[in-house]
């Protein structure tokens, strides 16, 4: 059958397919999506419409008079992920999907897809295959749900530090030098001059500390780091936040009420999501448990003979002997100075350790950060330490002449923490578009 497309016209949605219920029976709707699937048994025509909600079943039998012949001819000839608009009175029915369907008055096909589509929901397709054909593959229902928590998970944080006097900011992701030195950073052409994609919101976050004290911004960065993991991209959202008149501890514990408040408004909000997603989330219990770099080593060596050294960076593999019996929730501080940037405070009393901590869930690292240096003097000095030139980096030390405050923050992964959330396998399943050193479109 020739299927003629239509335009919308007049017709708009009343509802979506999560606002109808049997206690609508009788009522007229108009209800627009996606042929998910159709089915012809006899006299028996139906398929099933997806919207952003949900799904439900709309059918006509031949002999309901009320159907209107084009109708009945035109279902049987309705193809996966054509657009439709339906017009039609819902009718309780126990045996449908949610207690009831829709008795078709009026089909609208608003447009066609391609006669063999690569993907279909329900089949075991390879990841490539799935990013090759994404926006088919975030049709279905389980890829909707892992954003749809990121949206309340987005919603969350926001809402929390909001409430904490937060002030959302936006950070610039052309920048004309290294925001924290080293050679991970993606050049671009400027005009005539050579500058670099943002690997950091830093600098500029901890600038706006002596501005509106508390700043937070969810916004990507990028990495041009070429790692073939599950963990990695070379485009990474991540959510930051610094804190002036404020130190580590009080970073420490304003994040982790941060998060409860978050897993708290995704299970209140995304039960059905979660369900679809196997997921079961633990709120953890305030506060988290900190152990310091030190203790984490000694339990490495000790509990889980794991040949390691202190001042050695934690490997995958050893958190991975660490991940046997340190579980959930917990962060690990006082990190060697040497190990982290040159804006991260050594501690009065032993500056071999800093005032630096990560965020871990299990052998996840979600988060890091930690007190910055604040005095002027002894920031080009690290710097220097640190085989940095102090000229690259005038533009920020000048907003230390201005009155730099005592300031903490820290950056925290939010494609990790969605896979925490999701139980995605890859990372790249828990981004739009992901961006790796093998994957620039779509």
């Amino acid at each position: 059958m020739d299927v003629p497309l239509e335009s919308l016209g007049e017709l708009r949605k009343t509802h979506y397919t999560s606002d109808l219920s049997a206690e609508d029976d009788g009522k007229e709707v108009v209800i627009g999506g996606w042929v998910a699937k159709n089915r012809s048994l006899g006299g028996l025509k139906f398929f099933i419409l997806q919207d952003r909600e949900g799904s439900c079943q709309v059918t006509a039998k031949d002999d309901n008079p009320d159907v209107p012949d084009d109708v009945k001819k035109l279902i049987p000839a309705l193809g996966i992920m054509w657009v439709v608009m339906v017009k039609g009175k819902i009718r309780a029915d126990q045996r449908a999907p949610g207690g009831f369907e829709v008795v078709p008055l009026q089909v609208k096909v608003l447009n066609k897809t391609m006669q063999q589509l690569p993907l279909v929901e329900g089949t075991n397709a390879e990841l490539d295959t799935r990013l090759n054909n994404r926006v088919l593959d975030l049709r279905f229902k389980r890829n909707q749900a892992i954003f749809k928590v990121q949206h309340v998970m987005f919603n969350a944080f926001r809402e929390f530090f909001t409430q904490n006097h937060f002030t959302e900011i936006s950070t610039p992701k052309i920048i004309g030098s290294a925001t924290e030195g080293g050679t991970e950073l993606f050049p671009i052409v400027y005009f005539n001059k050579e500058a670099f994609l943002s690997q950091s919101a830093q600098l500029y976050k901890e600038q706006m500390s002596s501005v509106f004290e508390r700043v937070f911004e969810i916004a990507p960065c990028y990495r041009a780091e070429a790692s073939h993991t599950k963990r990695h991209l070379c485009e990474i959202l991540t959510l930051d936040i610094e804190m002036g008149f404020a130190n580590i501890y009080d970073v420490l514990s304003t994040f982790e009420r941060a998060l409860v408040h978050v897993l708290q408004a995704i299970n209140k909000e995304c039960a059905s999501q979660l369900k679809t997603l196997g997921q079961k989330l633990l709120v953890p219990e305030l506060p988290f448990k900190r152990y310091t770099y030190s203790e984490v080593i000694d339990l490495l060596q000790t509990k889980g003979k794991y040949k390691i050294e202190w001042g050695e960076d934690i490997a995958t593999d050893a958190y991975r002997v660490l991940d046997k019996f340190m579980k959930g929730y917990f962060y690990i501080i006082k990190w060697p100075t040497a190990a982290k940037p040159f804006y991260i405070q050594p501690c009065e009393d032993d500056e071999k350790v800093s005032e630096s901590f990560d965020l871990q869930y299990g052998f996840l690292e979600l988060a890091s950060g930690g007190t910055r240096v604040h005095n002027k003097d002894f920031l080009i000095q690290r710097l220097r330490e640190k085989k940095l030139n102090p000229v690259s980096f005038e533009d920020h030390l000048k907003a230390f002449d201005f009155g730099m405050p005592p300031h903490a923050g820290l950056g925290f992964g939010i494609g990790r923490f969605l896979t925490v959330l999701t139980g995605a396998q890859d990372i790249r399943e828990a981004v739009l578009y992901p961006r790796t050193p093998d994957r620039l479109t779509p």
